[in-house]
């Protein structure tokens, strides 16, 4: 495995972030990916008043959203 992309998985980094629109939490992304501090702020922000939700969606989207180690979670 290559130590500079995140062992996460991209596809399921995805499928959290869409959660806020499915069930009404968001941040589960972050937590997933090891950003604890902002996961819990999404979280209990409704993603950031969905806007910061909104720009993580288009960041996984483009691969250039990165886990809490600063390592690319990778379409691999």
């Amino acid at each position: 495995m290559n130590d500079n992309v995140s062992p996460r998985s991209h596809l399921a980094t995805f499928v959290l972030s869409l959660m806020l629109f499915c069930t009404g939490f968001g941040g589960l992304h972050r937590l997933y990916t090891g950003h604890i501090i902002s996961g819990l702020i999404q979280l209990f922000t409704g993603g950031g008043f969905i806007i910061w939700q909104v720009l993580d969606i288009f960041r996984i989207c483009s691969g250039t959203f990165v886990d809490g180690d600063g390592r690319p979670v990778d379409r691999e």
